[in-house]
This record gives C-alpha cells, structure tokens and sequence, in this order.
C-alpha cells in the first residue's frame, strides 16, 4: 500500500476561494487517495452559508478544521471585503500556526506541502518552519498570474511615470500575453491607484509570490499555452501546473425545485441570457436601470440574479434586508413578465449553466464563472468589475474570441442601447453563432483536460509526483 502523504491547505474566507479549493482537494484525493488533505479554514464570524453543505460528506482523506471565528467587531470599521478577508488571514495565523506545529512533525506525521491561496499567502511562513514545500492555489487564470508576476516589474519601469496604469496609453507587453493588447485600465483593481494602500500591499504579495516553490492554477493548457510556456522558460526556480476546470457541483441542498429552474423548463432550447454578476458584484442605480431598459428593448428572454444597487461594484457577501426588486425601473416586471424573471440575489447557477433553455451568460467575469461557462458551452457578454475581471475579459473576448464585450460611454456606463445590440448579437446574430462554435471547440477541449493522458490530468500527476518524491535534505 502507498504511503500516505500529507499537504495542508489555507484558502481566505472569500466563498469562490473557498468553494474552489474544496473542490480542488476532492478532485485530488479522488485521483490520488494515497494523500491526505487537511483544509484549514480562516472564519469571519461564521462560514458563508453556502459554504456549509459542502463540508458534509468529505472523503474521508479530506479532514476539515475551522479556526476560531474572527468577529467583525475585530477588524475597523468600513474596510471593503478584500480587506477584511485578508485581516481574517491575518488574525488566524497564530491559531493555524499552532495547529500545524501540533499535527505535523518531521518526526512524527512530516507535512510535504502547505499550499494557500494568494490572501492566506502569509501562512506560507510556517512551510518552512515545517520543512515543506509551499504553493500557491490560483483559483483565475494563468494570464492573471503572468500579470501580477510582472506588476514589480512594471512598477520599476514607471517608478518616474506620474500618472496611474490606466493612463499608459500603449498595450503593456505581459510575458505569454502580447496578442491580448492589456492595458493599464485592465490590470487588477488594487493597482489602479498608485499612492493607495491597497497598491502597496499587492505590491507585496506579487513579490511574496517569486520565494514560492509553485503555483497551482484553476485553468487549461488549452486554453493559456502562452503565459505557463513565458513562465517556465522565465521561472525556473518554480513550477506552475494547470489542473482546471475546478467547478462546484451541485449539492444536496440544490437538487430541489427552485421555481427559477421550474420556469426554465417552460422556455425554449438556448433562448433564455442568464444575467449574474457573482456573488460580490454589484451595479450603480444608473446602470441598473440601463440594463433593464437594455433587456427589455432586446426583446429576448432572460434570467436575471440581480442585487441591490451599490456605489461600490464590489459589495463582497454582505447583505442586505431591501428587496433588490425594489429598484428596479417603474413597471419593467409587468413588461417582460412574459419572457424575463427576476431572481434576487441568488440562484442556483450550475444548474441554470446546465440547462438547455440558456443560449447566453452576461457575467462579471469571476473565474469561477468563467470556468463554469466553458465547462458547459455556454456563450458569455463581458460585464468586469473589479479585482482581475478585466483581464478574464480580455483574454476571453481577444484570444479565446468566447465573449462580446459591450462598450462604455464617457460616463462609465453601458447605455440601454449598447446592452440590447451586444445581447441581440449574442442570441441571435451571425457574430453569437460563430462564438457558439467556438465556445463548444473549448468545452471539448475542457471535457477532454480530465481524460486519461489529458493535459489537467498530466498536470496533477506532476505535482503529486513532486510532492511524493519531495526531499527534506
């Protein structure tokens, strides 16, 4: 019998990184049950609800620990989301610190590797207090990576620039990215203003990531030949492995009958545009009445998760007791009651993704919906908000050519008339049959990443194998 070997992994509070590394460690234990996984969970006041389900029925090669629950009363007040998932991180180090001293010793149960995602990245300080490897669980794309590798770089280069990124008006050359035209407006939100905080700690954390021993990315060689090719011939030092798509399934608690799925049932094949935009994201009250109008004028039928307005696009899991339908434009529901439903703020997305009435995905560009999207054929609109969603929506509507992207005004917003044209074009135009196409030459190709010798599949393999071979000396 193999012997066992025993990685640990930290993932941040945030829902999708959770969700993704869950998944992410079944995956591995299903391919290799001579490993061990211990998931060691950082809480802000308690798990995310959703979350919950998916801690029943673990392998039993999976063992789950939550921390002491970090209260909100603990961190200042007004942080946004990203901030307080990182101060959760922060303030459970020394309890993750003391349970990895306690269940791993070289002399008695060794830990090979302690992997985290890019918010937990600090608790990488004990891998080498444990003599073990350490990595990083990426749960975007190989294109993001590149870009945050290179953002030290840039800095370096720009350091007498005295505008901000998004002012540098040529492509920004990305190593394994120069056909994706990224512009400075397209990297990730917390560099977009230079004499921020929040730019100085990701400043931090993409030097953080060059002393890692790896990375371990939720996408597809297929998909993202160029950025791994650039990294492993610029990053020899480090190893980088593609082991997606690592989507959710369905739980238990979502087998039943949503009416949003019911009235699914009653819609014609590939008829209906899904609108969702994730878990954190949220539009203006302008833009909110845009869309609708948007929708409305296209004539098509949708299902639309829609939250409460919010000044800030990224709202993070916060609630709210207001009903979303609230804000929505004066008599719109009575409108479309025919062809539109409005669900608020949440549904349940990979059953919608799965169904055969949805012809189209209007999302924020979330990895993991992205990788959702794919993994089902389904056609996207780019609508980024924040974090690295820009940069998921370039290399989706520039190289994958997956995606239509509708245009601002100078205002920042999508007017009605941009929304019903990129919407008509994706349902029903020549230019949303051929993304059709190609979007279902990517699902095979998804599909095929898990088979035996496909390309996720090899990827696991070698860093298993790293892990088993790892040498302490």
């Amino acid at each position: 019998m193999a012997k066992t070997t025993h990685i640990a992994i930290v993932p941040s509070p945030w829902f999708s990184n959770l969700a993704s590394a869950l998944e992410f460690c079944k995956r591995l234990v299903h391919l290799h049950p001579d490993f061990h996984v211990t998931f060691i969970l950082p809480i802000l006041e308690s798990p995310p609800q959703a979350f919950k389900s998916s801690l029943q029925d673990l392998p039993s090669n999976i063992n789950p620990i939550l921390l002491p629950p970090i209260l909100k009363h603990e961190l200042p007040p007004g942080v946004p989301p990203v901030v307080q998932m990182k101060l959760t991180v922060s303030k459970s180090l020394p309890h993750i610190q003391e349970f990895l001293k306690k269940s791993f010793t070289s002399k008695g149960t060794p830990l090979t590797a302690l992997i985290t995602d890019p918010f937990a990245i600090d608790a990488l300080d004990f891998a080498k207090e444990l003599n073990a490897m350490s990595f990083v669980y990426i749960a975007t794309c190989a294109t993001a990576v590149s870009a945050f590798l290179h953002i030290p770089k840039l800095d370096c280069e720009t350091s007498s620039f005295g505008g901000e990124f998004r002012d540098i008006t040529e492509a920004i050359k990305i190593p394994g990215c120069d056909q994706l035209q990224i512009h400075g407006i397209d990297l990730p939100e917390p560099v977009q203003n230079r004499s921020s905080p929040a730019y100085k700690q990701f400043l931090q954390l993409t030097k953080r990531f060059q002393t890692v021993d790896g990375f371990i990315v939720n996408s597809i060689m297929e998909m993202e030949e160029g950025p791994v090719k650039a990294f492993r011939e610029n990053r020899t030092n480090q190893s980088i492995h593609l082991v997606g798509p690592i989507t959710q399934t369905n739980s238990k608690n979502e087998e039943g009958g949503f009416e949003c799925v019911k009235w699914l049932e009653k819609q014609p094949e590939k008829s209906v545009l899904y609108v969702s935009f994730g878990g954190g994201g949220a539009l203006s009250q302008d833009q909110t009445n845009e869309l609708a109008f948007g929708l409305e004028q296209s004539g098509k039928r949708f299902l639309w998760v829609m939250r409460a307005p919010s000044n800030s696009a990224n709202v993070g899991l916060s609630s709210t007791i207001e009903d979303p339908l609230r804000f929505l434009p004066e008599g719109f529901l009575e409108r479309t009651k025919e062809r539109g439903l409005v669900v608020p703020s949440w549904a349940p997305q990979v059953q919608i993704l799965s169904h055969g009435s949805i012809g189209g995905f209007l999302s924020h560009c979330g990895w993991n919906s992205v990788i959702e999207s794919v993994n089902l054929g389904v056609p996207l609109i780019a609508w980024p908000l924040f974090a690295e969603q820009r940069l998921n929506a370039v290399m989706l509507s520039n190289r994958l050519k997956v995606a239509l992207w509708p245009k601002m005004n100078e205002n920042g917003i999508v007017v009605n008339e941009e929304i019903s044209k990129v919407v008509m074009s994706l349902m029903e135009g020549e230019e949303g049959k051929e993304i059709y196409k190609r979007m279902r030459c990517l699902k095979d190709f998804v599909t095929n990443s898990w088979n035996d010798g496909g390309s996720s599949t090899m990827a696991l393999d070698e860093v298993t194998s790293k892990w088993r071979n790892f040498n302490r000396n």
